[in-house]
């Protein structure tokens, strides 16, 4: 068990090599506030003088004091060590029986506690100047002695509540975040230090440790200055727990003066004194009070602590070896043949960038869509949804129809729907596919440029070793991507044009939608007639207005290419109506029996002539034509007719757009970049004249190789100094 707290010391000093603070290691953390006695119980511990001393703060930085039991035999071998590394010529004062070493000053021996303690105020003020300020960065110190028990302890800056002199505004804060973070260790042991002339209760070394240690598992408590109560009064209720219960216990100590201190008063005749006053005031808790009762104990907890802790430290170790073995991996080995180590990093970037297109690279994205199936994403849902929510009569009024179909006509009045209306309007609705066409395939070019960035961070890290073979993959994965850009847009936009070129009014779906809209129709115009007065005569044929017989269920026959693409559908219905209701369609049948309709289907009356001779001339095109008006029945079925052909032709383009446009976007970007991408960057970058530039590692990479090796080298001495212990069953 003894031999527990040197391991840890062996640790200690297996990271402190590396600089590294990675592995919490059981220690002892000294809190209390300041001037409550911190420094006197450390350097009753050592029994020697070696901290600062002085009014305010004076311990300014952490100091990581490791104290290390020798005996004869060690002290022999340290001399003979130091012989021959200085061929027979000992360190100053090597001889005596105590010393100490300090990280920073490397193999430093100092046999003389005055200069250690000099040397601790030099390297505070070298740090953190002489204003009193504070710095997280420790102090490392190895005490040797034989008068010392093994322990670890940490010294930190006193909690203060005010700044003094050049003080900053928030020292009690960062002295606060200081403490907090080494007692926050679960692995330390945090040893509370309160003056015993002050109340217990308001203990800020207490109430700062029940913060991290709520349960007291792991805090032990110091009443210091036993000697300097108020007379009449005692400590027996403090020292027995009954005021503030502690579970790992509360110790009483008597600490040396500052006219001891300055009248160079020994520690070892200090703790003689010590000895004597608690003989005197406190006989029955003697035994388990004072310095020489605290060092034990403290030797006790620590050795108990770290033996609980060993298993998780070995553990803990065992998983940071593993990755900065990875980590070293990544960062590769420096570069012989570089030749074949870039066509290597050529090959694999080109592999990951085609796996991750298809979905099997090794390093598969979960926070969000990435490769193919952002791709396919955006094919079958950003695409696809956009279509779909486009209108196929969107932006075109009634009006509009209205008016394409007489500017369709000409001078004559039309008998007639013109198929030639029903072409431009529907043109003029298919061209407003081409730009969400265009939008998909900016949108795979984007996701294609961000693969190049997945495949450096995640896929191919030997990369990042190389800054400027990154760059230069990067520049002509881009170039490629940009020249395809134009080519696939062409294409894109030659599959908008091609479905404008030719209007195919034969297309089976359309032909379909057509007979199924004639038989609305009949069934409308049945109705229509089931709705006629009695007085009309309800004959099974009558005369259409070019002689022939006509059946009313059937649609009128139509001549020409409007009837071969509308199979009646097209038609108006008859001749143009007169407005003076003349009998000479078939419509004029109804006319006559004009005293049974409604009143509002009433014969219009003429207008009044208007002579030339009277008055001014009448200028026609001064007439304002009304932009909206009540559609006349035939006007509203021509248009009904070309909205629905219009919506029946659109759809079926937009299917054809929704299908083609993705194969497109596939054939001539994708799989294109896929299956040139190698050649591509083989034929820019394999070139011998470019091999020293492009291999050329960053500045830092070389510096970060060497701190992981180094790292790697101290986790696996730990491991091994971890091991011999298990091996010899001391835990």
């Amino acid at each position: 068990m003894e031999a527990l707290i040197p391991v840890i010391n062996k640790l200690q000093d297996v990271f402190n090599t590396v600089g590294a603070d990675i592995i919490q290691l059981p220690q002892i953390v000294v809190v209390g506030t300041q001037s409550s006695g911190k420094s006197s119980v450390l350097e009753s511990l050592v029994g020697r003088d070696i901290l600062p001393r002085g009014t305010g703060i004076v311990t300014r930085r952490p100091l990581i004091l490791q104290l290390v039991h020798i005996d004869a035999e060690d002290r022999r071998k340290t001399n003979e060590e130091n012989a021959s590394k200085k061929n027979g010529r000992l360190h100053k004062g090597i001889e005596g029986e105590e010393w100490g070493k300090f990280l920073h000053t490397k193999n430093k021996i100092y046999a003389e506690f005055e200069e250690i303690r000099k040397e601790i105020e030099a390297e505070t003020e070298r740090i953190t100047g002489n204003n009193k300020g504070i710095s997280d960065e420790p102090i490392h110190l190895k005490i040797f002695s034989p008068h010392v028990v093994n322990l670890t302890l940490v010294d930190l800056p006193g909690i203060t509540k005010l700044p003094v002199g050049d003080q900053p505004n928030d020292i009690e804060i960062q002295i606060r975040e200081l403490i907090l973070k080494y007692i926050s260790n679960p692995n330390s042991i945090i040893l509370a230090v309160t003056a015993a002339n002050t109340d217990m209760a308001t203990s800020e070394a207490l109430k700062v440790a029940r913060e991290v240690d709520p349960d007291g598992r792991r805090t032990l408590a110091v009443v210091t200055k036993l000697d300097l109560m108020d007379a009449g009064t005692d400590a027996m209720d403090v020292l027995m727990g009954r005021v503030i219960p502690v579970k790992l216990g509360i110790i009483g100590v008597v600490n040396r003066s500052q006219l001891d201190i300055n009248q160079k008063k020994l520690v070892a005749d200090s703790i003689r004194d010590e000895y004597a006053f608690l003989q005197k005031k406190y006989p029955s808790l003697a035994n388990r009070n004072g310095t020489k009762y605290l060092a034990r104990t403290l030797n006790r907890l620590l050795m108990h602590h770290i033996r609980d802790c060993l298993p998780e430290l070995k553990t803990r170790i065992n998983v940071l070896a593993a990755q900065y073995q990875s980590l070293l991996n990544s960062y590769g080995e420096p570069v012989e043949d570089k030749s074949a180590t870039l066509l290597q990093l050529i090959t694999k970037f080109a592999a990951e960038y085609c796996n991750t297109i298809e979905g099997t690279a090794k390093y598969i994205e979960t926070a969000e869509l990435c490769g193919g199936a952002r791709i396919c994403y955006i094919f079958h849902e950003t695409f696809g949804r956009t279509l779909e929510s486009v209108d196929p009569l969107g932006g075109l009024t009634t009006i509009d129809v209205l008016t394409a179909i007489r500017n369709a006509t000409g001078p004559r009045p039309a008998l007639f729907v013109p198929e030639v209306s029903f072409e431009l309007l529907v043109k003029r609705q298919i061209k407003r596919l081409e730009e969400p066409s265009l939008r998909c395939v900016e949108l795979v070019h984007e996701e294609m440029q961000r693969i190049i960035q997945h495949c450096s961070n995640y896929s191919t890290q030997e990369l990042l070793r190389f800054p400027k073979l990154h760059d230069a993959i990067v520049e002509v994965v881009t170039s490629l991507l940009r020249r395809r850009l134009p080519v696939t847009n062409d294409m894109v936009h030659n599959l908008v044009a091609i479905e404008l070129s030719y209007i195919n009014t034969k297309h089976p779906d359309f032909a379909d939608a057509i007979g199924l809209m004639n038989n609305n129709l009949d069934e409308q115009r049945r109705s229509r007639m089931r709705d006629l007065p009695p007085s009309v005569p309800r004959d099974k044929s009558f005369k259409s207005p070019v002689g022939q017989s006509v059946s009313p269920s059937e649609p009128l026959a139509l001549e020409g290419e409007a009837a071969k693409a509308a199979a009646g559908g097209l038609q108006s219905g008859s001749v143009s109506e007169q407005g003076d209701g003349g009998t000479g369609n078939w419509r004029g049948m109804f006319k006559k029996g004009e005293e049974g309709l409604p009143a509002d289907r009433t014969t219009p009356q003429p207008l009044p002539a208007v002579s030339p001779h009277r008055g001014h001339a009448v200028n026609l095109l001064d007439v304002p034509v009304p932009v909206s008006r009540k559609l006349s029945a035939r006007e509203q079925r021509d248009c009904e007719v070309i909205e629905r052909l219009i919506k029946s032709y659109f759809l079926i383009v937009r299917k054809n757009i929704q299908d083609s446009v993705p194969k497109a976007v596939m054939h001539f970007l994708v799989n294109h970049v896929k299956d040139c991408l190698q050649s591509e960057l083989v034929g820019q970058l394999y070139k011998t004249t470019l091999l020293n530039d492009l291999l050329t590692e960053s500045e830092d990479m070389a510096q970060r190789r060497n701190e992981a090796a180094d790292m790697l080298k101290a986790l696996q001495k730990a491991s091994q100094v971890i091991a011999e212990i298990r091996e010899t069953h001391m835990w």
